[in-house]
C-alpha cells in the first residue's frame, strides 16, 4: 500500500479495534503524524491509565511498552515491532540490583524510568529524567543506588548531598557526543543561540549545555522563551516535533543528526500490521508488573 493508503487503513482500523496511538518524541516524523497523542515516556505512561479505548498502539521502545501495560492492565498493549528496544535498559539486570542491594543495604534504590519490567520490579522507586532530582530529593534515605543511567544520575548528583552509587549503564545516542563537537559548536556560535541538552548526556558533555531538561522540558521550554534560536542537544525526532510545537523558533543540531536506531523502526506498515494482526502484544507475570508498578507508584 502507498502512504494514503496506510494511512486510511490505519485510521479506519483505529476505529473497528478501539485502538489509541502513542508515539515518543523521538519517533520518525510519519508516525508522529498517525498519532493520537505523542509525548515524553512519563506522559505516555500517564495518558495510558487514562484513555477509553480497549488497544493502544505504543510506538516507541520496548520498555515504554512495558510500563504501559503496567500501568493499564485491562488494555492490550501493542507493540509494532518487537526488536525497538532499549540498550541502556538492557545494560542492566534484576541480578545486578540485587548485588548491589546486597553490597549497599541502607541504599534507596532509585531506578531510572528506562529499564524493564524486571528491574523496576527490585527498585524502590523509578523516576523520569524531568522528576529525578524531586524523585531522589524525597528520599531519606542518604545513599541512593541510581540505575541504569550513570550520566542521567551524574548529572542530578552535583545538585544533591547525597551519597551515589552508580551502574555504568549509558545511551549509546547522547553518550557518543564529544568535547571536541561541543568545542567547535561553542566557538562557532552567536552569543544569542541557547544550547538545551537532554541530561543523559555524559556530564562533561552537559557542561557546555544552557539547559539541561527532558523531552517534555525542551518542549515547553521552546514555547515560552523570549529566545528564538535553539541548538537541541537530543535524538533528531524532537526538532520535528519542536517545528510543529513551537515553529516561531529556529532550531539547530550540534553540527550532526543525533540518530537513536530503535527510535526508528517503526514506520507505519508496522502500525498497520500490529492494529490488523494484533503483533506484538506484551505482557508481564503479574508479580513483576505488581511489584514494578508498585516502584512507579511512589
Amino acid at each position: 500500500m502507498d502512504k494514503n493508503a496506510l494511512i486510511e487503513g490505519i485510521n479506519a482500523l483505529k476505529k473497528e479495534k478501539n485502538a489509541i496511538i502513542l508515539a515518543h518524541n523521538y519517533q520518525n516524523p510519519e508516525i508522529q503524524d498517525i498519532a493520537d497523542f505523542v509525548g515524553d515516556s512519563l506522559e505516555l505512561a500517564k495518558i495510558s491509565e487514562k484513555i477509553k479505548e480497549e488497544v493502544i498502539v505504543l510506538c516507541g521502545v520496548f520498555f515504554m511498552a512495558e510500563t504501559s501495560h503496567m500501568l493499564a492492565p485491562d488494555k492490550q498493549v501493542l507493540l509494532p515491532v518487537l526488536t525497538a528496544d532499549c540498550p541502556m535498559a538492557r545494560m542492566i539486570t534484576k541480578e545486578d540490583v540485587l548485588k548491589l542491594k546486597e553490597v549497599h543495604p541502607k541504599a534507596a534504590v532509585v531506578t531510572y524510568v528506562n529499564s524493564t519490567a524486571d528491574v523496576k520490579a527490585v527498585s524502590d522507586i523509578c523516576c523520569t529524567s524531568s522528576n529525578a532530582m524531586k524523585v531522589i530529593q524525597s528520599l531519606k534515605e542518604e545513599e541512593i543506588i541510581f540505575i541504569p543511567d550513570r550520566n542521567l544520575g551524574r548529572n542530578m548528583a552535583r545538585f544533591i548531598a547525597k551519597k551515589f552509587i552508580y551502574h555504568e549503564g549509558f545511551c549509546p545516542t547522547h553518550e557518543e557526543i564529544s568535547e571536541e563537537e561541543m568545542r567547535t559548536l561553542k566557538d562557532s556560535l552567536p552569543h544569542q543561540v541557547e544550547i538545551i541538552m537532554h541530561p543523559e548526556v555524559n556530564p562533561k558533555i552537559a557542561a557546555y549545555a544552557d539547559k539541561l531538561l527532558s523531552t517534555g522540558g525542551i518542549l515547553k521550554y521552546a514555547q515560552i522563551s523570549e529566545n528564538r534560536d535553539f541548538i537541541i542537544g537530543t535524538e533528531m525526532g524532537m526538532h520535528y516535533r519542536l517545528e510543529k510545537i513551537a515553529p516561531q523558533n529556529r532550531y539547530f543540531n550540534i553540527g550532526r543528526d543525533m540518530v537513536c536506531p530503535n527510535m526508528k523502526k517503526i514506520h507505519l506498515q508496522d502500525v498497520y500490521d500490529a492494529l490488523s494482526k494484533g503483533t506484538h502484544l506484551i505482557s508481564l507475570p503479574a508479580d513483576v508488573r505488581e511489584k514494578a508498578k508498585a516502584a512507579i507508584d511512589r
